[in-house]
């Protein structure tokens, strides 16, 4: 399994703390595909080693910025190193961009080979996406959802988010009626967090915004939980839920611990070969992005195991912990319970 980071975007959400750089026009975008072909060329083994999991994942950043022959050649650099096809390629999108390129570049995208789109709708209230600086509108992105529909994609999941302090439940509500309406295959609900280096952590720190309390934030993902499951999704993960048949084979791979190979500027990877678990990623430079890695302990892999394993329905892969396992990450427990 792959996963290509593309870090550019048309503007910055009110939350998002992740590397990415502002859009800026045809050369760069050749120069960034051609440092990526670059990289993948150079990880050919190891990419063809993680075929376990044979899927590609093109994230962001906002992957549809790119013109359809960036997408076209990252697809066939990928799929240069794999055996056959793949067996999910999910290409993440805007709503703005699927109307500016209309039925022509969805149907671009699905000749490149792409069979899932997870469009970031976020919310489907005017005021709430205006406070995220998001670049679409409610009826944007319906628009965009239609033409996704129209022209042949089978597989669309949609990206909404809660525990926004002026986000009512009747606002949620809404969305989560008008989403449901639409019928995507996959819905994933993310709680809004600050994190450092956000516009929001500003917002906080100068008191222009104050966090949801613990309480909406339960109650919403509440009314999340039973509203989709009323609608016939099956809460498979913490933060996501599916229509019988499509879960996401790719990040279902990660909760696993399946091996990934991650390219780009900002992409993380794990190998696991001979017994040995590395962790590794990519930091962006001035004159490109360099990688660093580090191998992981056996208490660092039984974290991941337990902390991954727990968010999922399926748990921990179907065996009890020892009390000896218990006993001697009582630390690690503990942390992983602050994080969930």
């Amino acid at each position: 399994m792959v996963y290509v980071h593309v870090p550019f975007c048309g503007s910055f959400c009110t939350y998002c703390d992740f590397y990415s750089e502002l859009e800026c026009g045809a050369g760069s975008f050749e120069s960034y595909v051609n440092e990526l072909c670059g990289e993948i060329e150079s990880r050919r083994s190891e990419i063809r080693g993680t075929q376990a999991v044979n899927t590609l994942y093109v994230g962001g950043g906002t992957p549809s910025l790119l013109p359809l022959s960036c997408l076209e050649r990252i697809s066939s650099a990928v799929k240069s190193c794999v055996d056959g096809n793949f067996e999910e390629f999910t290409v993440e999108v805007n709503p703005e961009d699927i109307v500016t390129g209309g039925p022509d570049y969805v149907r671009g995208l699905m000749a490149a080979g792409v069979d899932r789109v997870s469009m970031g709708v976020q919310s489907l209230d005017d005021s709430i996406l205006g406070w995220m600086n998001r670049r679409h509108t409610a009826a944007g992105a319906l628009e965009a959802f239609s033409i996704l529909r129209d022209s042949g994609v089978g597989n669309v999941s949609v990206d909404v988010i809660f525990g926004i302090s002026h986000l009512t439940d009747e606002m949620l509500e809404s969305t989560l009626r008008k989403v449901t309406e639409l019928h995507p295959e996959h819905i994933s609900a993310y709680q809004l967090s600050v994190e450092g280096g956000s516009a929001l952590a500003s917002m906080v720190a100068d008191g222009r915004y104050r966090e949801a309390s613990d309480e909406q934030c339960r109650r919403q993902y509440g009314i999340i939980c039973r509203r989709l499951r009323e609608a016939g999704y099956l809460h498979y993960e913490i933060s996501n839920w599916a229509l019988p048949g499509f879960e996401a084979r790719h990040n279902s791979a990660y909760w696993d611990r399946v091996p990934y190979v991650g390219v780009g500027p900002a992409a993380h990877s794990l190998k696991i070969e001979d017994g040995l678990q590395t962790r590794s990623w990519n930091s962006a430079e001035p004159s490109g992005w360099k990688s660093s890695s580090e191998q992981l302990t056996d208490d660092e892999v039984r974290e991941e195991e337990v902390m991954l394993s727990l968010r999922t329905l399926k748990g921990w892969n179907g065996r009890v912990l020892s009390e000896e396992e218990w006993f001697v990450s009582d630390d690690i427990i503990s942390d992983i319970l602050s994080r969930m």
